[in-house]
């Protein structure tokens, strides 16, 4: 069975293809269009659809849309409150829901070839549910949805055995965690629906003064939900106009007590939850599920033996949730997730074409691995562009920055690079075998979904990964699974005695990550990083040339740009 999966209805839009159960190609629009998120978190963006990530999908999987016995939508109108014919006075909500009515008519206009009758609908949180728990390395599990919204609710939590979900909690709104964290980012001057991870960060420079009283307002209930009450965030903090920064103590202090109080309820949903289902694995799915600290307290806090979380859990990853779902519905056995590094990738001759056609000077090392190992040990910025990219907001040593993470300064730099704010860290990147070594929490972290306490007695030596709160977000790299990035990592260690590299996206600030050779170049040229790693090829700038040979700034190349 060919099921494309397909995400277009809240933000993030994506799709997936899954063949016989096997995960083929999954792909985030933003990567196509260059849009961060790739288009607007509103309900008339909704017949915006992942054309081009479908489309590639698609080919990458030799198909043509006729050939596909199935498409998913990972949105089903008919749960969708009603509209009452004023669109104005429902905020759009029955705009909403016409356009995700009409989806198989847009995916035929889209995608010409799609037979509309093969377009199924599937439940929002289903397709996060499934995401989660079909892509797991487990046959039975407890999985925990929490997000903004879906259709009408914001949570689902439900046990699955051999591949079948039994919805045991859902939570409608207007109560939602996810709502609740994306009003508290607006407030702060960030973007909703986007830029929570900040909050996320700037919590750990706060303590959680009003968590008393947001005990009160936020409360989880004996039936496996919550309610959320509204909230005047004006009391504890005042305002932040968007791109002023003007945060003070008293703006950390509220993100501090609001994070705590996510954490809290969402050990008792996950508390209630394991008391139901006796599961070891919990699979985790949904926007919340992206917070990191939250997903470490459940580790460490809930009677669960192992948390797993989807690599793409917000809503990207339910195109390849409502894939697997319907692939399901439809015989086959889906196939557990081997790796994120789901999009594109180019061949050698290809990247070769684009460095002539881009007129840069570069190089092909004997030892690509050593090449990069040395110029970290100098302290030069590498930006790394390697294989498939990744599904998911996390780079992950496909699509990434690398540092050394020695120098404390490096934080700021690379801060500046990409043009973020200086309270956001960065995260090591290490050898799977090596990390229990230097950070203490759940093992492996592949996916960078969970916060590790650092060691004392490594703290001092890798000062630019480490949070204001001793933490990192790491990214554990399986020797086996990616053997270039693993003897990287061994030639920087050979030189320095440090088994970790600092790893942060391959993007600029307001930018999606970088995704193709363009990409890639048009950042290198703007951004002040000092080597390219891009194929088995390696770009420097001019004054550090392998053959002393100058050239004009790449930025200033029309080449690259074109």
């Amino acid at each position: 069975m060919r099921v494309l999966g397909v995400n277009g209805v809240f933000h993030d839009p994506a799709a997936a293809l899954v063949i016989d159960g096997e995960i083929v190609a999954a792909a985030e629009e933003e990567r196509f269009n260059r849009r961060k998120h790739g288009k607007a978190p509103v309900p008339f963006s909704t017949w915006e659809l992942p054309e081009q990530a479908a489309d590639w999908c698609l080919r990458h999987g030799g198909l043509d849309p006729s050939d596909l016995d199935a498409v998913a939508y990972s949105y089903d109108p008919r749960l969708a409150p009603r509209s009452r014919g004023d669109l104005i006075a429902d905020e759009w909500e029955g705009l909403r829901t016409l356009y995700a009515e009409r989806a198989p008519l847009f995916l035929r206009s889209a995608l010409p070839g799609i037979d509309p009758a093969r377009v199924h609908f599937v439940a929002h949180h289903v397709a996060h549910a499934a995401s989660a728990y079909a892509a797991a390395p487990c046959d039975s599990c407890a999985v925990l949805v929490v997000d903004g919204r879906g259709e009408s609710s914001s949570h689902l939590a439900g046990h699955v055995r051999d591949g079948e979900l039994q919805t045991l909690a859902t939570q409608r709104l207007p109560h939602s965690l996810g709502l609740m964290y994306e009003e508290l980012t607006a407030h702060l001057g960030f973007r909703r629906a986007s830029d929570e991870y900040k909050v996320m960060a700037l919590a750990s420079y706060g303590t959680p003064s009003a968590l008393s009283e947001l005990r009160n307002a936020i409360r989880a209930t004996a039936d496996g939900g919550f309610d959320v009450c509204p909230v005047d965030w004006a009391r504890f903090a005042s305002p932040v106009s968007p791109g002023s920064e003007r945060w003070g103590p008293e703006h950390a202090d509220l993100a501090a007590s609001v994070q705590r109080r996510l954490e809290e309820v969402l050990i008792e949903l996950a508390c209630w939850l394991h008391a139901r289902t006796g599961e070891s694995w919990l699979t985790m799915a949904g926007g919340v599920a992206l917070n990191c600290v939250a997903n470490t307290r459940l580790w460490r806090e809930t009677p669960f033996e192992h948390v797993w979380v989807q690599p793409a859990a917000g809503d990207a990853g339910t195109a390849l949730g409502a894939a697997l779902h319907l692939s399901r519905q439809l015989g086959e056995r889906p196939q557990p997730m081997r790796s994120a590094a789901l999009g594109r990738e180019w061949s050698e001759r290809e990247l070769g074409a684009w460095l002539d056609r881009a007129g840069v000077v570069y190089e092909r090392p004997d030892d690509l691995a050593e090449t990069v190992a040395e110029a970290l040990a100098e302290n030069l910025v590498v930006a790394w562009f390697q294989g498939r990219s990744e599904f998911g907001p996390r780079a992950l040593g496909h699509r990434s920055l690398l540092a050394d993470p020695r120098r404390a300064a490096n934080l700021e730099r690379l801060n500046d690079v990409k043009g973020r704010e200086q309270f956001r860290p960065v995260a090591p990147m290490v050898l799977q075998e090596r990390a229990g070594e230097l950070f203490r929490g759940p093992l492996p972290s592949p996916y960078m979904l969970f916060t590790h306490d650092v060691a004392s007695e490594w703290a001092p030596r890798i000062p630019a990964v480490v949070h204001v709160d001793g933490s990192a977000r790491i990214q554990t790299v399986d020797r086996a699974r990616e053997p270039l990035l693993a003897q990287m990592l061994d030639g920087f260690e050979r030189r320095t005695g440090v088994p970790v590299v600092v790893n942060t996206s391959l993007n600029t600030a307001g930018r999606p990550m970088v995704d193709d050779p363009r990409d890639a170049l048009e950042c290198f040229g703007s951004a002040p990083v000092d080597v390219l790693a891009i194929g088995p090829f390696v770009v420097r700038r001019p004054a550090r040339a392998a053959n002393g040979s100058t050239v004009g700034d790449l930025a200033d190349q029309p080449e690259v740009a074109a």
